[in-house]
């Protein structure tokens, strides 16, 4: 069959925060893989190899994040997530998507997608 993956992804995206030890721990408790770390930033990998770079800033009010994470199982996911005690919305149960929002502790609202991904494109 091969892989029909498509050739490109997104290598990396970020997220500022007032509180990186908080939203460090965050990313980790939810089960991104820490791959750098220093005073002023933290890189964490998500499936796929895209990394999500968390940048300190003091000044940072948080908001809606400018990118969602998408997860196979959207009601396994919202009781994990629920289940560590995360700041979470009521599930969206949409056409495509069920989604929910995750609170990190920065202050970014995070929406977290149910997949609709498929082994092939419709062309």
């Amino acid at each position: 069959m091969g892989d029909k993956r498509p050739d490109i992804w997104i290598g990396h995206t970020s997220l500022k925060t007032n509180n990186l030890k908080g939203s460090d721990e965050f990313l980790s408790k939810i089960g991104l893989r820490p791959v750098f770390k220093n005073d002023e930033i933290t890189i964490f990998e998500l499936r796929g190899g895209t990394h999500v770079i968390m940048i300190l800033d003091e000044a940072a009010e948080g908001g809606d994040a400018e990118f969602d994470f998408m997860v196979e199982d959207i009601n396994a996911t919202y009781a994990s997530f629920t289940s560590l005690g995360l700041d979470v919305s009521e599930v969206d149960r949409g056409d495509i998507h069920d989604s929910f929002t995750v609170l990190e502790p920065g202050g970014n609202r995070i929406k977290v997608n149910s997949t609709h991904v498929e082994d092939h494109s419709i062309v």
